[in-house]
């Protein structure tokens, strides 16, 4: 379709509210993952959009700042005036507060890619700040493109018991100390998120993670684009088709009991999360 900006602004808030309404979310307080990059601060802008008037429901922000130097100190800044702009509450918490070193400082030392270990530190420090500040549910930016990619890198991984996990739909069993995550984004293209943020006047950084170039995900990002250029409808036809067989896979491979962290007390599926792991702590 080729719309004005205000039916792009209707179309995608029409998205994020259809997959919202699948939460059912009861009252409580919705913190949202925000990074300062496009996909959060729209994210933002639309549930404080959404829900702004909803007296039963609480939109806080969370920021983490990993430490990447000459990148994450601009994200933070656009974080901060966009929640100002909008009268949110806003948290920022760091690697080095939390872990005592910066993601620069760990991948020195680190026998994994960058964004294995800032995916796993950063999923930790998330978790445990939501709870403390008692969110109900954890909102997060991921797109229909970060969607097909993930779908499609745990099919080519073989990891069914990953696959389980990304259930979005009330069938997942809410596991003790995890905070539920919400993905209000998920069938809006990353094209379409663009252009939103552009559409109601959001800044971001044009600057893309100094790390991402190692990521394994750029290679499906690449494959998935081509594709989708060749063939239209292929990322919405990986993710509909992933919701189409999750009940199935929940019940041939159930999820796994989570435990507390004996170290940090986050929770893990074998006594020491993958944050502590890394650390090596435990």
């Amino acid at each position: 379709m080729h719309l004005c900006e205000k039916h792009l602004i209707d179309d995608v808030t029409r998205k994020a509210k259809r997959d919202l309404r699948k939460y059912n979310i009861p009252p409580g307080t919705i913190a949202i993952a925000l990074s300062g990059g496009k996909d959060s601060s729209a994210l933002l802008h639309l549930l404080h959009t959404i829900l702004a008037t909803n007296r039963k429901i609480r939109i806080i922000a969370i920021t983490i700042d990993e430490g990447i130097s000459n990148y994450r100190e601009k994200t933070i800044e656009n974080a901060i005036n966009l929640t100002s702009d909008l009268g949110v509450e806003h948290t920022i918490v760091s690697f080095e507060e939390a872990f005592g070193r910066t993601l620069d400082d760990l991948i020195k030392t680190s026998d994994r890619p960058p964004c294995s270990v800032c995916g796993a530190l950063r999923k930790n420090l998330l978790n445990r700040t939501a709870k403390q500040l008692g969110a109900s549910h954890l909102a997060i930016g991921h797109n229909l493109d970060d969607e097909a990619q993930t779908i499609l890198a745990n099919h080519l991984r073989g990891d069914v018991q990953r696959l389980v996990r990304l259930s979005h739909t009330t069938r997942a069993r809410v596991q003790p100390g995890l905070v539920p995550r919400i993905k209000p984004l998920r069938h809006v293209p990353e094209s379409e998120v663009t252009a939103y943020t552009s559409a109601v006047g959001i800044r971001v950084c044009p600057k893309a993670c100094p790390y991402m170039g190692g990521a394994y995900r750029l290679g499906l990002r690449t494959f998935l684009n081509e594709f989708e250029a060749a063939h239209p409808g292929t990322k919405h036809g990986i993710v509909r088709g992933f919701d189409r067989m999750i009940g199935a896979l929940s019940d041939a491979y159930p999820r796994a009991t989570l435990v507390p962290c004996r170290v940090c007390g986050e929770p893990c599926t074998s006594g020491l999360c993958q944050a502590c792991r890394m650390l090596g702590r435990g």
